[in-house]
């Protein structure tokens, strides 16, 4: 298994503003103890993703891939919208095993209208000649813009992260999954089965989760899900092994094929993973 998506952050280099005061995972979490979960199951590698909009964290992430093992590649930050971006992405590229690029697009004013602005289309344009993939961290009200810049850059993979933060806790399919459906028509995007756990109830049941996966799983097919765990968030729902249980329960009904491409072939496709 691979998993798509998991993060570190060390408070006493980084402040992580976006985590509450009294939070569980108000606390340093390292590469260290990811491989204490991770030494649990059947995951072998993992992608290291940016948390927040930061140069230096992203440094930080390319030279701790390169020392450890476990991490198959980064998807780092950067400036889309800088004039500098494309030698900006040329260093990066350098600097280690760069599979892909991120920004915490939730953090903007106008997360869709910064998705769609001509500065930005411009580093899209420069990922998709350089073949690297651009994660999407946006939610459902949002996804009818990605469905715009994946029509105006159909040769660059786009990859959706926590399935586009469906309502989980309130329970409500539409109009989330009729947005999902409409974005899943273009090939060049796919889907990460991440961040479920932490945007259900707490509480949760197996059955709660259970139609957004299906929906996302008929959408895009199992030639376009990738697992991520969102670790260290999900720790604040479920237990690692559980979260990399769920992903195996979402594909019980595949074939063996299948669930060996959801589970970490379209990873290692999708982010080009050696």
């Amino acid at each position: 298994m691979i998993d798509a998506h998991v993060h570190v952050w060390d408070l006493a280099v980084r402040e992580q503003p976006w985590i509450p005061d009294g939070s569980p995972i108000r606390r340093t979490c390292t590469l260290a103890d990811l491989h204490a979960v991770v030494g649990e199951t059947p995951v072998e590698r993992v992608v290291l993703v940016q948390v927040i909009n930061d140069a230096g964290e992203t440094a930080d992430f390319l030279a701790a891939a390169e020392d450890d093992g476990l991490v198959a590649g980064v998807v780092g930050w950067a400036d889309l919208a800088d004039p500098a971006f494309p030698a900006v992405l040329a260093g990066l590229a350098a600097a280690g095993p760069l599979v892909g690029i991120r920004h915490q697009a939730l953090a903007e004013a106008d997360p869709a209208g910064w998705l769609a602005s001509p500065a930005v289309g411009r580093g899209l344009a420069e990922l998709e000649r350089a073949g690297l993939p651009f994660d999407l961290m946006l939610r459902p009200e949002h996804l009818g813009a990605a469905v715009a810049v994946a029509r105006s850059h159909p040769s660059l993979p786009f990859v959706l992260d926590h399935l586009g933060k469906p309502p989980i806790a309130a329970g409500q399919l539409e109009p989330w999954a009729s947005a999902v459906r409409e974005l899943a028509v273009e090939p060049n995007v796919s889907c990460k089965l991440s961040g479920v756990h932490t945007i259900a109830a707490p509480g949760w049941r197996p059955a709660d989760l259970a139609p957004f996966l299906d929906a996302a799983l008929e959408a895009f097919g199992p030639d376009r899900l990738l697992f991520g765990s969102d670790w260290p968030v999900s720790a604040q729902a479920a237990p690692y092994r559980q979260v990399v249980e769920t992903a195996e329960g979402a594909c019980c009904a595949l074939s063996a094929a299948e669930r060996a491409a959801v589970l970490g072939g379209n990873a290692r496709r999708v982010y080009g993973l050696g």
